[in-house]
């Protein structure tokens, strides 16, 4: 592999890391800013998942405009975007300007993560596009990791008391602000990336394209790419002004890679990773080991799916997507299955001494449930919210839950560690991968962009619900349902789907794409 090569694909694949980035700060934000607001469930749940609505919307069109007007020029615009997400958000004066914002931020989400797969599966060898493509994930974990440290760092100078600038209004601003260095950044380097060869044969550059290739693979390498792509669109009988419709995706040729496309897309959602990453600070709190730890927790989180992302990386081009995928789900189910457990053992009571430990003014009015225990997480909140009314409960449930709860802490905490860990190395990077892989030159950038905006809507919908969830049906029933859907998605998984490990991308088509 090139050094150039490595390092346009670390390039085109930062839109991932602001991805993962805003992912796993806001977590931390909505700690502050959702009393800050007196936010409800509702509204918690769509300041969280407005970027995920906007990504679906924008994931619908932007694989058939990076068609048209080609993925460099379109990830300008979403390095631009990011940035302007950044500012708004940081300077929102209230719930309405947040989900806006972040709104704006979503529609660049959308596109980077249809773009950069695509993009970089155009300008990778058979031996290396595993890889490659999974940097995207890698740099989305990066993401995540960066962000609930930058929120533990942010928490701990408010909570220390050694900020002068840092007080409880400002320091969730500061938290959603700081993702303007990485947008600009991100700005800066794509103009030092070339544009797709593969999108560049299909309109005609055939030139340009093999100038490209063998900067990227060498010569020798160049020219036998470069005439099997020509062979292949001659073949589709394409020309430049080609357009690709919706419909097109449908067609009977592409019935089998589309089927597996859209059960990998849905089933990476619907087992709730989002709902851990985005909810992650409040999840860690529901545990009772307080907010500081929870904060702390989330620094965990994220760097034990930055290291089995790793390992995916390692052994995506050696083991094959197919073995990744199947070990990785049946980990997912048992990993849910095991939180849904612990947390339907958990009991809470508060007693005399636990009351008067807490550090809030209204903490006298939960004298009225004193030594009452409930086996249900669900009648404890409500009584609290009941009691304490929301804008107070919210502010302090943290500290409320770390005195009342009685769990096996560190039974949750290898659930859902073990399911970020089993995410990590399968439904993460290994379907972004196959997406990249599975369809045609002509239809890659459409298909890609339509099953990514199904992946997109569900994952919106995960975020939207998971505080009714939690609020309505518990923890333990919660975890049960992605668990649930998880083991189901395993058996579905081990019919359907293909391997496609060492295959170019014209190869993979006459293996999958029926004539």
């Amino acid at each position: 592999m090139k050094n150039k090569t490595l390092f346009v694909a670390l390039v085109v694949s930062l839109g991932g890391f602001l991805f993962g980035f805003d992912a796993g700060i806001i977590s931390g934000v909505m700690a502050y800013a959702g009393p800050e607001f007196n936010l409800n469930d509702i509204q918690n749940g769509w300041a969280v998942s407005a970027p995920s609505a906007a990504a679906f919307i924008s994931m619908f069109f932007i694989g058939a405009f990076s068609d048209k007007y080609g993925r460099k020029k379109l990830l300008l615009y979403v390095a631009f975007t990011y940035a302007l997400s950044a500012v708004l958000s940081a300077f929102a004066v209230g719930y309405h300007m947040l989900w806006m914002a972040r709104f704006i931020g979503g529609i660049a989400f959308g596109a980077a993560l249809v773009i950069a797969p695509a993009y970089i599966a155009e300008i990778s060898t058979a031996e290396n596009r595993g890889k490659l493509v999974s940097v995207q994930q890698l740099n989305i974990v990066l993401g995540f990791f960066a962000a609930f440290l930058s929120n533990y760092f942010f928490n701990k100078g408010y909570t220390s008391g050694n900020s002068d600038f840092l007080t409880e209004s400002n320091v969730w601003r500061w938290m959603l602000g700081v993702e303007l260095l990485p947008a600009v950044l991100y700005f800066f380097l794509l103009f030092f990336v070339p544009r797709s060869p593969r999108w560049l044969a299909i309109k005609g550059n055939y030139d340009e394209a093999e100038v490209i290739l063998k900067e990227m693979h060498g010569v020798e390498h160049a020219k036998e790419e470069i005439t099997t792509i020509v062979q292949s669109l001659n073949e589709q009988e394409v020309n430049t002004k080609t357009k690709v419709r919706i419909k097109d995706l449908f067609s009977p040729a592409l019935k089998y890679v589309m089927t597996v496309g859209l059960i990998i897309g849905l089933l990476q959602q619907i087992t709730g990773i989002n709902a851990i990453y985005f909810y992650a600070t409040s999840i860690f709190k529901q545990t009772g080991i307080g907010t500081d730890a929870a904060f702390a927790s989330g620094i965990w989180l994220s760097l034990t799916t930055v290291l089995f992302t790793i390992v995916a990386m390692v052994l995506i081009d050696r083991m094959g997507r197919r073995p990744l995928m199947l070990f990785g789900i049946c980990g997912i189910a048992v990993s849910l299955l095991l939180c849904s457990y612990g947390f339907n053992q958990a009991t809470y009571k508060l007693s005399k001494s636990d009351i008067e430990s807490l550090s809030f003014q209204e903490k006298q009015l939960l004298s009225s449930i004193e030594d009452k225990e409930y086996s249900s997480d669900i009648d404890f909140k409500n009584a609290l919210k009941d009691l304490l009314g929301n804008k107070v409960y919210s502010s302090n449930d943290g500290e409320i839950m770390e005195a009342a709860i009685s769990v096996n802490a560190l039974l949750v905490l290898i659930g859902i560690l073990g399911f970020v860990a089993c995410f990590a190395f399968s439904l993460g990077p290994v379907m972004w991968v196959m997406l990249s892989e599975l369809f045609p030159n002509l239809y890659r950038g459409a298909a890609i962009g339509f099953i990514a905006s199904i992946n997109g809507f569900a994952s919106w919908l995960v975020q939207f619900i998971f505080p009714w969830e939690l609020s309505n049906l518990g923890n333990a029933a919660s975890f049960f349902i992605f668990g649930a859907i998880a083991l189901v998605g395993f058996f579905i998984m081990l019919k359907f789907l293909p391997e496609t490990k060492g295959k170019s991308l014209e190869e993979i088509e006459q293996d999958f794409v029926k004539a």
